[in-house]
């Protein structure tokens, strides 16, 4: 089977960034503006994606996918005590420049795109796999592996990344929703990022999550 060409790519990006687009500007910066049904569940995503992080001491941190910023919020809440140098980088301008009215200060920055421009200590991506679209499987999974290889060069301690499970049998997925296994990025990370990983399951939804480390930098929080 061929690569993708980067004209596919690209457009798989843009018709991301135009739905995204849309529904932010029907739903505001609310979970509904990213495609999330709730507060609760967005910040149990979250809680399961910082596994990775030591909050013990100040660290850099790379948002892919980032909306409006409601990372922030929750760090805001949860985690007061620690200093954390926030970059957020989303396809959707439009939800760039709503993130910017939600969030300042002076860690505080976002920037249009499909990948970050710096290293940090850490980086997560929640969700953004999981709108597929129309767009052939071939040209979705290039595009996870192209953002899985960036975030592993660009995250010094690991990345935290989660995907929505296969439909158990007799079910369908939501037509355009990517679904999968834990086993094929898991062993995409192992195996081509040479890197550990983490798997966390069964808390509830529908999806999971993994946590990736360089190898010999992997404890289970």
């Amino acid at each position: 089977m061929r690569d993708p060409l980067p004209a596919e790519l690209a457009e798989a990006y843009r018709q991301v960034a135009q739905y995204y687009t849309q529904k932010i500007r029907r739903y505001g910066p609310t979970p509904l503006g990213v495609d999330w049904s709730c507060v609760p569940t967005q910040a149990l995503r979250f809680r399961k994606l910082f596994n990775l992080c030591d909050f013990d001491g100040p660290f850099s941190l790379n948002d892919l996918g980032c909306g409006y910023g409601a990372v922030l919020d929750y760090l805001a809440l949860y985690h007061p005590q620690t200093s954390v140098d926030y970059l957020g980088i989303d396809l959707s301008a439009t939800m760039v420049r709503r993130a910017r009215k939600c969030h300042a200060g002076d860690l505080i920055r976002f920037r249009q795109g499909a990948e970050s421009p710096r290293i940090a200590d850490y980086s997560i991506a929640s969700g953004i796999f999981n709108v597929m679209l129309d767009q052939p499987v071939a040209v979705w999974e290039h595009l996870v592996e192209t953002t899985l290889s960036h975030l592993n060069s660009t995250s010094r301690k690991g990345f935290a990344v989660n995907f929505v499970h296969e439909p158990v049998p007799g079910r369908t997925a939501r037509p355009g929703l990517y679904c999968t296994r834990p086993g094929r990025w898991a062993e995409f990370c192992e195996q081509r990022l040479e890197s550990e990983v983490f798997l966390i399951d069964d808390y509830g939804m529908s999806e999971f999550t993994l946590l990736v480390k360089p190898r010999g930098n992997l404890s289970k929080s």
